[in-house]
């Protein structure tokens, strides 16, 4: 049951750094924002992962906060990208 798991960790983290590759050489503002996104949703996904495979029930709601903070501060840079915010 183990082994399925750390496979699926293994291919979220090689995931994340192929993001973190996008997030630092994007040409534009908007790429980078892209990229953090998807490393958020990444995480999140982990999150919930490793609380399937450690039963930990406390991760799953730590990572439904996350998430929901990850949404209102996405909104918060595609605002500012926009020039909605001074």
């Amino acid at each position: 049951m183990i082994v399925p798991l750390a496979a699926g960790g293994l291919a979220l983290l090689g995931a994340i750094v192929v993001c973190m590759v996008r997030l630092s050489i994007g040409p534009t503002a908007a790429d980078r924002a892209v990229a953090l996104d998807t490393i958020n949703t990444l995480v999140v996904a982990a999150m919930v992962l490793f609380g399937a495979a450690f039963d930990l029930v406390v991760l799953l709601d730590v990572a439904l906060v996350y998430a929901l903070l990850s949404y209102v501060g996405t909104l918060y840079i595609a605002r500012y990208l926009e020039g909605g915010l001074p």
